[in-house]
C-alpha cells in the first residue's frame, strides 16, 4: 500500500504516471484500465486525494495542495480535459463534503456532455459517440452523490443499460453492475445532512 510519504515523493517529482498506477492499484476503479483513456496528471492527484481521504488523512498539507492544483488546472469549460478524468477529479472534490463553484462547474461539463441516450462520449464533443465504458466509469465514481443525481439523467443512462446488457462484453456488462449498485446506493443521511461542515472548492 503507498504511503503518504511516498505519495509526497511521487508529487514532489511529478511522476504522475506511477502516481495513478500506485493509486489504481488493487482498486476497482483499476479494472477499468482507464489510464490511456485519462489526463494523467489530475487523475493522478484526485485519485490521490481520494486515497488521503479515505485513510483520514484530508487535513494533511498534502491534501490542500493537491486541492489547489485541480482547481487551477480546471478548464474554462468547468472540465479536466476528458469526461474520465472530470469524473475522478469531481469525486476527488466532493471528499470531505466539498462543495463550491468548481464543483458546480464540472457537474455542468458533464451535463452537458452526457447524451440523449444516457451515456457520455468518450472525449467532450458531444457530437461523438456513447462510451459505455466510460460513462460506466463515471456512474461509478459519482453515482453515490444527490449532487449528482441533481445534475445529471441518471436514470436515463441506467435505463439504457437495461436495454443494453445482451450486448454488452464481460467487461463492460461488470463494469455497469458496479455503477448500478452505486447509483442505488446513495446514503439519505449524508454528511451533508449530519451538519458536518463543508470543505469549499471555488
Amino acid at each position: 500500500m503507498t504511503t503518504v510519504r511516498q505519495m509526497e515523493r511521487m508529487w514532489n517529482a511529478r511522476s504522475f504516471t506511477k502516481l495513478l498506477r500506485d493509486m489504481l492499484a488493487h482498486r476497482v476503479d483499476g479494472v477499468f484500465a482507464m489510464e490511456a483513456e485519462m489526463n494523467i496528471a489530475p487523475a493522478a492527484v484526485a485519485a490521490a486525494l481520494i486515497r488521503l481521504d479515505e485513510l483520514g488523512q484530508a487535513h494533511l498539507p498534502l491534501a490542500s495542495t493537491f486541492v489547489r492544483f485541480l482547481l487551477t488546472i480546471q478548464g474554462a469549460d468547468g472540465g479536466w480535459g476528458d469526461v474520465a478524468t472530470t469524473a475522478l477529479v469531481l469525486k476527488a472534490l466532493m471528499t470531505s463534503n466539498g462543495v463550491g463553484a468548481s464543483i458546480d462547474r464540472g457537474l455542468t461539463f458533464l451535463a452537458n456532455l452526457q447524451k440523449e441516450d444516457g451515456l457520455w462520449p468518450k472525449i467532450p464533443i458531444k457530437r461523438t459517440a456513447s462510451d459505455p465504458l466510460i460513462s460506466a466509469f463515471v456512474l461509478q465514481q459519482l453515482g453515490h452523490d444527490p449532487r449528482f443525481h441533481a445534475a445529471i439523467r441518471v436514470d436515463t443512462a441506467l435505463g439504457w443499460y437495461g436495454g443494453s446488457q445482451p450486448s454488452l462484453d464481460a467487461n463492460t456488462r461488470r463494469a455497469w453492475e458496479r455503477a448500478t449498485l452505486r447509483c442505488k446506493s446513495i446514503i439519505r443521511t449524508s454528511r451533508i445532512q449530519s451538519g458536518e461542515p463543508a470543505m469549499v472548492w471555488s
